[in-house]
């Protein structure tokens, strides 16, 4: 028997366990469940692989796209689940990550599109996420002494207001923006991920049979790395093996429809020149990918 290789494996084994799930089997109270000992802080380079320099010139082909990224697909259910907040720090959904990055302050490059001109305030995110509305019983005590609630010295009782907030579950999907490059030093065609936007329906709709659906906020990608690289993906396979969200994204694990590239008319949609025909903007979706597909294989055809 090979030793030096059993004794690989088995390193290798034991370090995937122990970055799983973290102290999981000697916890003695659930407390100290995913925290990890001194020791494992010390050994572990826990790091998100950075991005190797890439310098103009050394592009030779490139294209920026949108995407949107559909959570009914069960290959995206990755990026969905868990909804049940309850379930631990260890296990959250990608909306869960990312809100409570921003309202803690870690996570500052939000902005309002995808173009990362102008940023978005946690206020204004916070007023798409939750609506108040008070019910008819709360109009009628209003009603009762309407100056005295309109100049603040009264309130409304907290039982006549209705709270909606949204949460993970009423995430739909997810816009992504990126670059698809052709690096002719290292002779192959790549992507970068730019940005990411949930999107999620607007609060005032919910409740309707139709529902208006609105981006929440564009993150630029890049600044959060860190954030998802601490934080992982459920593993159907393998559940003592999570992928981070960081990885995911960045290998490309999920399946995406190109809806607008960058183009001389404004960087218009797919839906703006195919108008009410869903197939054909299936067509120019794939069209497009083909286009930037056959890039890198035209360079290899003598």
């Amino acid at each position: 028997m090979n030793y030096k290789n059993l004794f690989l494996a088995i390193v290798f084994l034991s370090s995937i366990v122990v970055s799983a799930q973290s102290n999981l089997l000697n916890a003695k109270t659930p407390d100290q469940i995913g925290k990890k000992s001194e020791a494992q802080l010390n050994s572990d380079n826990d790091k998100p692989l950075p991005y190797g320099y890439i310098d103009d010139r050394d592009v030779l082909f490139g294209k920026t796209v949108w995407e949107i990224i559909d959570l009914d697909e069960r290959v995206n259910f990755p990026l969905y689940y868990p909804i049940d907040e309850n379930l631990g720090s260890d296990r959250r959904s990608l909306y869960s990550v990312l809100v409570e990055a921003i309202r803690s302050g870690e996570l500052t490059e939000v902005y309002s599109s995808s173009y990362f001109n102008e940023k978005k305030t946690l206020k204004e995110i916070e007023a798409s996420l939750v609506k108040k509305d008070t019910t008819d019983s709360g109009r009628e005590e209003m009603n009762t002494d309407y100056e005295a609630y309109m100049s603040g010295s009264k309130v409304v009782s907290q039982e006549y207001i209705n709270i909606t907030e949204l949460k993970a579950i009423d995430v739909d999907g997810y816009r992504v923006v990126g670059r698809w490059y052709f690096d002719k030093r290292q002779g192959e065609l790549k992507y970068r991920m730019l940005g990411i936007c949930p999107v999620i329906p607007d609060v005032y709709t919910m409740g309707q049979e139709e529902k208006d659906y609105i981006d929440l906020f564009w993150v630029f990608f890049p600044s959060a790395r860190d954030i998802l690289h601490d934080n992982y993906a459920f593993n159907d396979k393998n559940s003592s093996a999570p992928i981070s969200f960081d990885h995911l994204l960045n290998a490309r694990r999920f399946n995406a429809v190109i809806y607008q590239e960058e183009n001389i008319s404004g960087d218009r949609k797919i839906e703006e020149y195919m108008k009410e025909n869903a197939q054909m903007q299936l067509l120019e979706s794939e069209r497009i990918k083909d286009k930037i597909r056959n890039f890198e294989q035209d360079m290899w055809s003598y």
